[in-house]
């Protein structure tokens, strides 16, 4: 598949009883960073469990055109060999980030203090998305940023030669601006300083830390506060990626939905700032636990078993919830669907200025297969048709987003009649294994020519 090509349209129908294991793929988030660390450390770094989806590929791509040597062994297995901090050369070409609006962010921080000029753009999707969030901070470091009309790629970025460290509130909750201003906080001298008023995935953190950053995070009344140290020697490091907890979500919300389900996911971080769908599908009854929980590489992993569950009834899912599970709220909405009683999902603004307007995307898709939605700007409810109510038989537009299209090959899986999407491509951006393993665990996604 291909998130660049021509379109895929794709059809899932009633499954047989989803059975076995699933093997997802490398964390994407855990994936990117390890890429865009190796390259800012001094010596080689050995991954392994590498996703090799086309978003992270994109990035492999970039660390070479900044002058780090990236090689792929094969079967996930990779070494960066880096050219320190500050060391970035200026890339010939422009830097094409494909559909990874975190691959673009962190690229941008990562180089934004080294006296260089770099150019970035993406596909359709990535290129509609706004980048002054982190351009924004980025300036304040000493960097300049010129774009399309509403900060959006195609963007040049021009690297301040003399950067200064800067103190940052984050005004969203959001990952991606945190790290790309740690990120550009390497090379500058002094305390980077950035605070968070909510929570969000702190891969950057913990991995800052691993490569021997001096970062200490603390807990205080203006927030989550985290100080960096400029200019340090990062170390090699090797990396053992867990898998993603994001692409877990897909077979674990399927089985959830397909009666006589019960698969396996082996192997699933569950970083406390990512895990926060799997506690709400448990809230709403879900038939869902951690087997053989256990650290790796720093973070807590455990194998995911999900069976059938026709039980499950309507939550509100807590806000503060939302930052830990902001890509999993598409796939929910699915999941809600066939619950007893409506869901609330509030405080997700977010979702509006990812690969596609994922309210509006999956409003209109499950609207097309007979499903109650309501929405506002920051929130939107789905009204239950129960385990065996969902009707099926609408197409849903993808809008380029990979996790719209895969939402809904699940939501085929247990609904009455079958669902498609008008374009399964952008799945490769992810989960390029996507339709192979659902397929071996039973279930019916075919394509179209069109």
């Amino acid at each position: 598949m291909s998130g660049h090509g021509t379109p895929i349209p794709m059809t899932s129908r009633r499954a047989s009883p989803l059975k076995g294991e699933a093997h997802v793929p490398g964390d994407k988030s855990i994936s990117h960073r390890s890429l865009i660390l190796g390259a800012m450390a001094v010596g080689e770094t050995k991954i392994s469990g590498l996703l090799e989806g086309e978003d992270v590929l994109d990035t492999a791509k970039a660390m070479q055109a900044f002058g780090a040597e990236v090689i792929n062994h094969g079967g996930g297995e990779w070494s960066v060999f880096g050219v320190g901090v500050g060391g970035f050369a200026e890339p010939e070409n422009v830097i094409d980030c494909g559909n990874s609006g975190t691959g673009v962010r962190l690229i941008m921080g990562a180089m934004a203090t080294s006296p260089i000029t770099a150019t970035f753009t993406g596909d359709a999707s990535l290129n509609k998305r706004p980048m002054a969030r982190v351009t924004d901070p980025l300036a304040l470091f000493g960097a300049q940023s010129v774009g399309r009309e509403g900060g959006r790629l195609p963007m040049t970025i021009v690297g301040a030669a003399e950067p200064v460290p800067v103190r940052y509130e984050v005004p969203v909750p959001s990952a991606q601006v945190k790290s790309a201003v740690l990120l550009a906080g390497l090379n500058a001298p002094g305390k980077t300083v950035v605070i968070e008023r909510e929570s969000t995935r702190d891969h950057s953190e913990r991995m800052l830390a691993g490569f021997g950053a001096e970062i200490t995070v603390e807990d205080t009344e203006e927030g989550r506060v985290i100080t960096l140290t400029g200019q340090p020697e990062l170390k090699p490091q090797v990396i053992a990626v867990p898998r993603d907890p994001s692409s877990a979500a897909f077979p674990v919300c399927a089985a959830l939905i397909t009666p006589g389900s019960d698969v396996l996911v082996p192997g699933i971080g569950l970083n406390p700032t990512r895990a926060g769908l799997f506690y709400t599908l448990q809230d709403m009854g879900a038939d869902l636990t951690f087997e053989n929980p256990r650290t790796e590489g720093g973070e807590p992993v455990a194998d995911l078993r999900a069976k059938y569950s026709p039980d499950m009834t309507g939550i509100e899912v807590p806000p503060e919830r939302a930052a830990s599970m902001i890509d999993e709220y598409p796939v929910l909405s699915v999941v809600a669907s066939f619950a007893t009683g409506t869901t609330m999902m509030a405080g997700v603004k977010e979702l509006r200025v990812k690969e596609s307007d994922r309210i509006d995307a999956m409003a209109k898709g499950l609207r097309a297969n007979g499903v109650t939605v309501e929405e506002g700007e920051d929130w939107w409810s789905v009204e239950g048709c129960g385990p065996e109510g969902v009707k099926g038989g609408g197409t849903a537009e993808s809008f380029l987003d990979h996790r719209i299209a895969m939402s809904f090959m699940v939501m085929g899986m247990g609904a009455q009649n079958p669902v498609s999407v008008d374009d399964g491509s952008p799945i490769a951006t992810s989960f390029p294994i996507f339709e192979r393993l659902m397929g071996d665990l039973g279930a019916h996604i075919t394509r179209s020519n069109g």
